[in-house]
């Protein structure tokens, strides 16, 4: 996967099959876990996350493949998937960037676009390698968590699907 760029038809395909997942999920959670799941949806984009992604853009140099990504879905609300997952809106990406600025990673641009339930970060890197913060804060050290953003939305279709 690393040097080859996120293909935007990929992403949908990937949204198809993790939202085809989610909905069995749900339709089981109540049984399995005894209580109500919370809300958990990938979004697709629309008119106003993909003018939000132009901001973003405008803001920072984003990596292409996160541009990709945003162009197909705008974001991913998981609290349900292991212990939760939340792709960030382009605009709350925004958000962030100007609060708190990129962190600093191994010597590359990193751009946050998702976090864990645990408070846990994930940045893309302009190598297009995701890391993820070995605590929650945006201070602290990253370590690699995929080779690619496609890999990276593998691994969470994995989790999605070893629930089922």
């Amino acid at each position: 996967m690393p040097g080859e760029r996120l293909d935007a038809e990929w992403v949908r395909s990937w949204w198809e099959h993790a939202d085809a997942a989610l909905t069995k999920l749900m339709r089981s959670f109540i049984t399995r876990h005894g209580f109500p799941p919370d809300q958990n949806a990938v979004t697709l984009a629309a008119d106003d996350s993909r003018q939000a992604t132009d901001a973003l853009v405008d803001l920072t140099p984003i990596p292409s493949d996160l541009t990709t990504l945003y162009w197909v879905i705008s974001e991913a609300s998981l609290p349900d998937v292991d212990n939760g997952y939340f792709i960030h809106s382009p605009s709350t990406v925004a958000g962030h960037f100007r609060e708190y600025g990129p962190p600093s990673i191994d010597g590359e641009f990193a751009l946050v676009f998702a976090s864990d339930g645990g408070g846990h970060l994930f940045a893309i890197g302009d190598s297009g390698r995701v890391w993820r913060s070995t605590t929650a804060s945006w201070f602290d050290d990253f370590e690699v968590a995929a080779a690619s953003l496609q890999e990276f939305l593998e691994q969470l279709d994995r989790r999605i699907t070893n629930q089922l």
